[in-house]
C-alpha cells in the first residue's frame, strides 16, 4: 500500500516542485517588434548586447542579474530587446545575425559587451552601460534601471 501511494504522490511532488521555478523573462529579438510594442505601452526599450556563447561577463550578469526575481519588476517596466553577435554562426538565422549586426553598428559602435542601452521608442538614445565584473554586483546595473523607467 505505502508503494503504490508513493508511485501516486511521487509525480505529483515533482510537477509541484517545477511550479516553483522561476519563470524566464521573454526578450523580443526583432528591433521593429520592440519599437511598435515601446509605443503601444509608452516604455523605453533595454537593449542588452551581448556574445551569448563567447563572452563570460554576459553569461554572468545573464545569470546574476537577468535570471532573477528582481528584474522580473524592472523587465515589467521596459521593453526587452535582446541582440546577440555570436561567434557560433549556427545560433541566429543569417537575417537575424544581420539585423543584430545592423543594431550593433548604430547602438554599440566599439562592439562592447556586456552592454546595456535604453533607448525611447523613437530609437533616440537615452544611456548606456557597459561592463560586468562577474563579482555578483549587480546594484549599478539596477540603479542603472531606476535612472529611465517611464
Amino acid at each position: 500500500m505505502k508503494k503504490l501511494l508513493i508511485a501516486i504522490l511521487f509525480p505529483i511532488l515533482l510537477s509541484a516542485q517545477g511550479d516553483l521555478k522561476e519563470k524566464k523573462t521573454n526578450w523580443l529579438t526583432d528591433y521593429k517588434t520592440a519599437v511598435k510594442k515601446a509605443e503601444k505601452e509608452d516604455k523605453n526599450i533595454l537593449v542588452f548586447f551581448t556574445g551569448s556563447d563567447w563572452c563570460p561577463p554576459c553569461i554572468a550578469l545573464k545569470k546574476d542579474f537577468f535570471e532573477t526575481p528582481s528584474f522580473d519588476e524592472y523587465s515589467k517596466e521596459y521593453v526587452l530587446l535582446y541582440v546577440d553577435i555570436p561567434r557560433n554562426r549556427d545560433l541566429l538565422s543569417a537575417n537575424q545575425l544581420a539585423q543584430n549586426k545592423e543594431l550593433a553598428s548604430k547602438y554599440n559602435k566599439r562592439g562592447s559587451v556586456p552592454m546595456l542601452k535604453v533607448i525611447n521608442e523613437k530609437g533616440k538614445e537615452l544611456g548606456a552601460l557597459s561592463g560586468y565584473s562577474m563579482n555578483g554586483e549587480t546594484q549599478y546595473h539596477a540603479k542603472f534601471l531606476d535612472r529611465y523607467q517611464n
